[in-house]
């Protein structure tokens, strides 16, 4: 069903950030920092895998990702939903049926056999494709789905994700030099706001959270030393 509801930006940013913290998706902890995939420690870390575990908030936040990305690129924008392999699939399925359009997915790499396809479903040179995805970092990933996509013939100028880090400098510009715009639902400055407001952490640990977040490389440098 295509949501008719078009709740204000800062509350859908609210509350995703609620909803991600009431599930236990956002972990702060500045003792201990985590360590992820990229190799690098930060004290922050998120797990927008945890929403398909709970129908009623993911459906809340697809109906959300829904109704920006219509807002924001219009209501006839986009012939095919591709999800990124492999996290942004089932976000991409979600999406498909609220927009009733087709889904496919784009994979990391080629599969090494068969066809050796990158894109798995029909699309076609000429359609206007949407890219879901769970979270955005510094937004690398996204060109490398973006340019498989375009091999096809297919256009996508937009990309969807529930969560952008929004502490790399200069990542929505990167993305738009390439041709692409970025919506998300909430950033980690609002997940600080609302888990401050809640009071759901110590004073010190958010202290030192935003620390991070005000410069995530000043603060990895600093205890590289």
């Amino acid at each position: 069903m295509i949501p008719s509801g078009f709740p204000p930006k800062d509350d859908i940013a609210r509350l995703t950030a609620a909803m991600l913290l009431e599930i236990g998706a956002v972990h702060f902890n500045t003792a201990e920092p985590f360590t992820h995939a990229s190799g690098k420690q930060a004290p922050t870390y998120i797990d927008c895998r945890k929403l398909i575990s709970y129908p009623r908030i993911r459906s809340v936040l697809m109906d959300f990702l829904a109704v920006t990305v219509m807002r924001d690129a219009g209501f006839e924008a986009f012939d095919n939903i591709v999800g990124g392999e492999t996290a942004g699939i089932p976000f991409a399925a979600f999406v498909a049926e609220r927009l009733a359009l087709p889904m496919t997915y784009v994979r990391k790499k080629p599969k090494g056999y068969g066809r050796n396809a990158r894109i798995e479903g029909a699309m076609t040179p000429g359609q206007r494709v949407l890219l879901v995805e769970d979270l955005a970092t510094d937004g690398g990933s996204k060109i490398s789905f973006v340019n498989a996509i375009r091999d096809t013939g297919a256009t996508c100028t937009h990309t969807a994700v529930i969560f952008f880090y929004d502490i790399y400098p200069n990542v929505r510009e990167t993305l738009a030099s390439e041709g692409v715009t970025l919506h998300a639902l909430c950033t980690w400055w609002d997940v600080l706001t609302e888990a401050r407001r809640q009071a759901l952490f110590s004073e010190e640990t958010l202290a030192g959270v935003q620390d991070y977040l005000n410069d995530p490389l000043a603060w990895q440098a600093a205890r590289a030393n």
